[in-house]
């Protein structure tokens, strides 16, 4: 029986490349990739998926008003299917990919950040926690070496923000992976972080 994989892990936990690789995987045994993203996801352009490290490949953006049930079962065109950026998913859609794979025995993997800036669960991440069969975590760590699993948003100045709207696109400019404990220091301290500038 195919399933729904959660894949998740904080940013620069190498998600997109893992993705990118899967793909590749599926398609050198001649099986066909359905590779889909957010519309909210921005940073690469429409139909483009790139990772950190220069991986990268074409993918099919989906509005969060597109019935992706609907649109894979009008074209049939896959073996499995590969979501990136899964978290900007509302939970209609992660709700219409579970019915893929019940209905079409498809495996679905997504990939994807649990938890905002806040520490809070997205929507899409939050419905895959529920309903996923399997999850895992894809580990990086803090600068003190410690598990990183808080995505913390840095301002200009680089200090960690802790209000403002759940989806900001930004890259290493704008968010660290840190552990908890560095995340709450940092808030109470109100210190600077050094952003990694790659």
């Amino acid at each position: 029986m195919a399933k729904l994989y959660f894949k998740y892990g904080a940013m620069g936990s190498s998600k997109t490349a893992q993705a990118l690789i899967t793909k590749y995987n599926y398609e050198e045994n001649d099986l066909r990739v359905w590779l889909i993203k957010p519309s909210a996801d921005k940073r690469d352009g429409e139909c483009l998926l790139r990772s950190r490290i220069g991986l990268e490949a074409s993918a099919e953006t989906v509005g969060p008003e597109t019935d992706i049930y609907r649109l894979y079962a009008s074209r049939r065109n896959a073996d499995v299917i590969i979501v990136d950026e899964c978290q900007f998913l509302p939970t209609e859609q992660i709700d219409q990919l579970r019915s893929i794979v019940d209905d079409f025995n498809l495996p679905v993997l997504c990939f994807g950040l649990r938890t905002d800036f806040r520490t809070k669960l997205f929507p899409g991440s939050l419905r895959l926690m529920e309903i996923a069969d399997t999850i895992t975590e894809i580990k990086t760590i803090c600068d003190c070496g410690a598990k990183a699993t808080v995505n913390a948003r840095v301002d200009a100045d680089g200090y960690v923000v802790t209000e403002g709207s759940q989806i900001f696109l930004g890259g290493n400019d704008a968010y660290i992976a840190m552990c908890h404990r560095c995340y709450i220091k940092s808030i109470e301290e109100h210190r600077k972080i050094k952003l990694h500038s790659h």
